[in-house]
């Protein structure tokens, strides 16, 4: 090969290197190093995808009417009955439905109570299935009522699959998974929250319901016997699920639970002086007292459940009826309830009246069409603490008396007056100074009222008053 040809071959092998030398250099600074080429791991989650839209609708906490739904009070007992029952619940005032424990029953040691849980992620067979509680969910969502599921985070049922993990479990000296302390709670075993396994599994079940069922929350059995550190924990981890507004309730009393996240709490306190006041035994200071210490012991922003029976006190102590001295004195402290501070429950069978002991272990059937007369008046007292701010967040003044609980409200410019005759006889009620020759809107009936200086109230009477 002659020199000119070398010459050109060994042109065209430079330019050749340089055009590799380029592409390959592309984009980099000199002597940078390429970057590895890294696969993004793929996008997991252990939680259930989401069923429906989640519910845009959910209460601010001081709005909030809530209806305890006892499934064994309907016929047949379960889901699909208490679905047909939303409307008329919903008519009463009520924005937000709380579903007793619609869990699987033990029966390892059984005594019926749906609060031993034998598992946490399935729906009782005989209240229905996932499907039935997903359709009670979504009519209650479209007719404007959040849903919240009852929690039970202290114990579970022996035979729950739980219980193979014994160190998930409280446990006595000799090793024998024990009842929770304190208790005589033989149908369950008490869980054990030194355990992070178990406490993982626990707020997993918790996410699964928001989920798989698109619930708004939960009101959280037996709060106080569960660590408050627990509590911020689980609610903390529940709040990440941004796509939902949720709602939770402590059966308690501490304010570490506020703290931990809860916005509700039992109100004990004012159920016990409420019942005392209508059987003779207290007093409307004591009442007032009690309000006041209630609400000045919990932390801000947390609110009290107020109400006048409930699940277990419908067992315990008997009905509204029985309790207040009949269908008008059951009115006239809901009144109360419903008013003076908190937010109010209403159990299932107390709107009609129901007359009996509900023993919450068994089915009880109510007739949810007895007393419509007493519908109506739930109705016209939601109604009113509906319509006025001064009853939800109102700096309340209160009137001394011996037999009537008096007090004024207000917010703004939203002025309302409470008298409740808290006897089974009439009562004169000498007005305060404050509101002699004032003029009023009945709450209740929308006549104009005008106040003098005295007041005949008969049995169990209950008045509210707008100012005009």
């Amino acid at each position: 090969m002659n020199r000119s040809n070398k010459r050109s071959q060994m042109n065209a092998l430079i330019v050749l290197i340089m055009l590799i030398g380029s592409i390959l250099g592309c984009g980099k600074k000199s002597g940078s190093t390429p970057d590895p080429v890294v696969t993004p791991p793929p996008v997991t989650s252990n939680d259930p995808a989401q069923y429906g839209t989640p519910y845009s609708g959910v209460p601010s906490s001081k709005d909030i009417v809530m209806y305890e739904v006892n499934l064994r009070t309907y016929s047949p007992v379960g889901l699909s009955s208490a679905m047909a029952r939303l409307d008329s619940i919903k008519a009463l005032g009520v924005n937000v439905v709380w579903l007793m424990p619609t869990y699987p029953i033990g029966v390892l040691k059984a005594s019926g109570s749906p609060y031993a849980v034998k598992n946490y992620t399935e729906v009782n067979a005989s209240f229905g299935t996932l499907d039935d509680l997903r359709a009670y969910v979504a009519k209650a969502h479209t007719l404007g009522m959040a849903v919240i599921l009852d929690w039970v985070a202290n114990h579970t049922a022996w035979d729950n699959p739980w219980i193979e993990n014994k160190s998930w479990y409280q446990q006595d000296a000799s090793g024998n998974i024990i009842i929770p302390p304190g208790t005589n709670y033989s149908d369950v075993a008490a869980l054990n929250y030194n355990s992070t396994p178990m406490r993982k599994a626990m707020i997993k079940a918790m996410k699964y319901w928001i989920f798989a069922a698109n619930v708004d929350g939960y009101r959280c059995d037996f709060a106080d016997n569960v660590p408050a550190d627990f509590w911020k924990q689980a609610l903390d981890t529940l709040n990440t699920i941004t796509t939902h507004k949720l709602i939770y309730l402590a059966e308690g009393t501490k304010g570490a639970e506020i703290t931990s996240g809860f916005q509700l709490s039992y109100a004990f306190s004012y159920y016990g002086t409420l019942k005392s006041l209508f059987s003779g035994s207290s007093s409307p200071a004591s009442l007032f007292s009690t309000n006041t210490t209630e609400i000045a012991s919990l932390p801000s922003p947390g609110i009290k459940l107020r109400y006048i029976t409930n699940h277990d006190n419908a067992s315990s102590d008997g009905s509204t009826i029985t309790e207040y001295g009949g269908k008008q004195g059951a009115l006239a402290a809901f009144t109360l309830a419903a008013n003076m501070g908190g937010i109010p429950l209403i159990y299932s069978s107390q709107e009609v009246g129901y007359p009996n002991p509900i023993n919450f272990f068994n089915n009880v059937t109510v007739d949810y069409t007895a007393n419509p007369d007493m519908i109506a008046a739930y109705k016209k007292i939601l109604a009113f603490r509906a319509a006025h701010e001064a009853v939800k967040v109102g700096a309340l003044t209160a009137y001394d008396d011996v037999n009537v609980v008096a007090f004024e409200k207000r917010s703004g410019t939203d002025d309302v007056v409470v008298l409740v005759n808290t006897k089974n006889s009439i009562s004169t009620y000498n007005l305060p100074t404050a509101l002699q020759n004032t003029s009023w809107t009945n709450g209740l009936t929308n006549a104009s009222t005008t106040l003098t200086t005295t007041l005949t109230l008969q049995p169990y009477a209950y008045v509210l008053l707008k100012k005009n």
